[in-house]
This record gives structure tokens, sequence and C-alpha cells, in this order.
């Protein structure tokens, strides 16, 4: 009889962790930098999306969603459509207010 174990549960090796936080770095940086500058109405969505590539960065990498249950995936990614169902709401009444 079979078990469901795991074989691999290494993760990535600490170049890729260096390399994750120095694109963190990075990134910070470019959102400190677009926060200087005025684009109007982009400011908030490119800040959002500098902020959604650092978050699964950090889901991938730091917390290992990668090497997870697909179980996890699932739970994660509802919990994704939740918050961008929140967040298209929120625009949605900002942007149809008179």
């Amino acid at each position: 009889m079979e078990e469901n174990v795991k074989t691999d549960t290494s993760g990535p090796g600490y170049g890729t962790y260096i390399l994750v936080w120095l694109a963190l770095i990075s990134l910070t940086c470019l959102t400190v930098a677009v926060a200087g500058f005025n684009l109007a109405a982009l400011t908030v969505v490119v800040a959002l999306i500098i902020a959604v590539v650092k978050s699964s960065l950090v889901v991938n990498i730091f917390m290992h969603i990668r090497f997870e249950d697909r179980i996890f995936k699932i739970f994660l990614s509802v919990a994704g459509v939740v918050l961008f169902v929140i967040f298209a709401l929120t625009f949605a009444d900002v942007f149809f207010r008179k």
C-alpha cells in the first residue's frame, strides 16, 4: 500500500532567497519612487500592481506555497478572489461617485 508522502521538501536554496530579497528591496524602492510622481489616477493602480508582485514573491518563496498541497493553493486562491472582489467593489464605488 502506497502512502501519499512528499519526497522533495528541500525548497529553494539560499541563492533564491537572496535574489527574492533583492527583488523585494528593489520593488520597495520603486514603490517609493512612484509615489513621488504625479500619475493622477494611475498612482494607486501602479502601487497595487507592485504590491501584488511583492506579495506573490513572498507567498511563493518565503511561505513555500509552491511546495504545498493543492488544498492550500485552493484556499489561497479563494482568499485572493475575495480580496479582488473587495478591491473591485471599492474602486467601482469611488469611480461612480459624483
